[in-house]
């Protein structure tokens, strides 16, 4: 059984044609569906599907990104094997490509699970990884729903999967809510808060990412689903949390026997998902 979601960020605006995403995520689902039939791992599947949604400018992370309040880039992510719970992660890195790919290196190379701001910009030079100037970000998501000023305006990828193996995993990539404050962390790099996998099930968040925070949105979906209640319960009862305290957002969420969901509380989420030899289905609303 393999099954795999990826998310490029709650809060589509309706009316919008997200046409161009929508096959975008789709031509990374039918990617995705090939390398797991053909024994790919499911680290490996969401570290390189989080890569190309980055890569893209499409989506409010990687090449996408919008900058903090003080005019700098600051992109954070996250992942983590469900397999053995090995986790890595960055917070506040500016001037690099892929955050998702030195977030798996803190995770391969160091004793750590996060490295943040400075430190993790050190850690990105002396592991060679490649750096960006500011001409290189396309500041994706400014026409999103939830973009008026005073809110805590957003956009996130992420990506989970379940492989051949039976092992799970989850990958998620920010730059923010838009115009932070210099150093702003949200639940992206934050495992537990944005992204989970356990040997029940992985878990991706986007939205309001201080909400998100306070429930341990991700996790708290995991440990929910491992006490024997259903995932879409599971989900649906922690967005309604987050909900009752003012905030917006959606998840992706993918179990262990292959159960997979998309819930948003939010105007929109874009995702695209399969189960199996099901279809591939790819939508913003």
């Amino acid at each position: 059984m393999i099954a795999f979601a990826l998310h490029g960020g709650a809060g589509a605006k309706a009316g919008r044609d997200y046409g161009r995403e929508i096959t975008h995520m789709k031509g990374l689902a039918k990617i995705a569906r090939h390398n797991l039939h053909n024994g790919a791992r499911a680290l490996d599947v969401v570290t390189e599907t989080v890569r190309s949604l980055e890569d893209s400018g499409l989506y409010v992370a990687g090449k996408g990104a919008s900058p903090n309040a003080a005019s700098v880039f600051e992109l954070d992510a996250s992942l983590m094997s469900g397999a053995d719970r090995r986790a890595g992660a960055v917070a506040a890195l500016a001037g690099y490509r892929n955050p998702v790919a030195i977030a798996r290196a803190v995770m391969e190379k160091t004793p750590h699970v996060l490295l943040a701001g400075d430190g993790a910009r050190q850690f990105a030079e002396a592991q060679g990884f490649e750096t960006v100037t500011d001409d290189y970000f396309t500041r994706a998501g400014a026409f999103e729903s939830n973009y008026p000023p005073g809110t805590l305006a957003h956009g996130t990828v992420g990506c989970v999967c379940l492989d051949s193996y039976g092992d799970l995993a989850a990958a998620t990539s920010t730059a923010g809510v838009f115009g932070k404050l210099p150093g702003r962390v949200g639940d992206t790099p934050i495992i537990g808060a944005g992204t989970w996998a356990d040997d029940h099930a992985a878990i991706s968040c986007t939205g309001q990412g201080e909400y998100f925070l306070r429930v341990q949105a991700a996790a708290q979906v995991a440990f929910r689903i491992g006490a024997g209640q259903g995932a879409f319960e599971s989900a649906g009862q922690v967005l309604e949390q987050i909900a009752r305290m003012g905030g917006e957002g959606g998840l992706i969420v993918v179990t262990r026997s292959g159960e997979v969901h998309a819930p948003f509380r939010s105007a929109g989420m874009k995702r695209a998902w399969f189960s199996g030899d099901g279809d591939i289905v790819s939508e913003a609303f």
